[in-house]
């Protein structure tokens, strides 16, 4: 209950109590807003890369004349990694890599369960690394597939820039090493996420696909305008364009 005071009146000499005064209490706000913290580029690269990486599993494993389009999966897979490198530094304020940049001294505090109490948004400490991890896997398995050369189905553009010895090279760490290795990410990835949903509550899926994420303590959204857009296009356009013509090598 609000506490409540009172005062009297006098009349006739004679004190009437007068009705209740209540008093004034702070009122704590306990609610949720929502902040803009993935802009449309950044999710587009994300569902982007998720749709190539089905593609290429899927062109990989058929192989034969498949090959052509996992080559074409590779290159959009390229494409959107150049992308997301530059988009690292002009990109939304959470996309940046500065607003998930940690040092191994805040990663293991984070591993050990100790919280510095400010406002989070975006990737945590772990998520960071699996971004990076993530981004380093796939610039070094694309590295290798344009060098490669199956002596099959399949010249890598740039396979002429090696000696031989060096293509088959990359074409065996392409096929047993470097896809497994994805592969694990992605179950990885995968797995963090249904342990955030079941154990903690956290639908980390939802803000990837609407870009918002509700917080009790906001913080500075993303840039997610039709300049930011537009911006995000010409970027694209231009690493597009780069890929196309190192494809053309071949």
């Amino acid at each position: 209950m609000m506490p409540t005071a009172t005062t009297k009146r006098h009349y006739a000499g004679v004190a009437i109590p007068a009705a209740p005064i209540r008093a004034t209490v702070p009122r704590v706000w306990t609610g949720m807003r929502r902040v803009r913290v993935w802009d449309l580029p950044t999710r587009l690269f994300h569902w982007s890369l998720v749709a190539c990486f089905v593609g290429l599993v899927a062109t990989g494993y058929t192989g034969g004349a498949a090959m052509h389009w996992h080559a074409r999966f590779g290159y959009a897979v390229l494409a959107l990694l150049v992308f997301r490198i530059v988009w690292g530094f002009v990109g939304g304020r959470w996309s940046r890599f500065t607003s998930f940049l940690y040092s191994p001294a805040r990663v293991i505090a984070y591993l050990r369960g100790k919280d510095d109490g400010k406002p989070k948004a975006g990737h945590n400490p772990l998520g960071a690394l699996s971004v990076f991890g993530m981004l380093a896997v796939l610039l070094v398995q694309v590295g290798t597939g344009l060098v490669s050369d199956d002596e099959i189905s399949f010249t890598g553009p740039l396979s002429s820039f090696v000696t031989a010895s060096q293509s088959l090279s990359a074409t065996w760490f392409h096929k047993e090493v470097g896809q497994w290795t994805i592969v694990a990410l992605v179950v990885l990835h995968i797995a963090a996420i249904a342990y955030y949903l079941v154990r903690k509550k956290k639908n980390l899926i939802k803000p990837m696909l609407d870009g918002d994420e509700a917080m009790v303590t906001p913080v500075p959204p993303s840039r997610d305008d039709s300049h930011s857009r537009t911006l995000a296009a010409a970027v694209f356009a231009v690493c597009a364009v780069g890929v196309t013509w190192l494809a053309a090598l071949g």
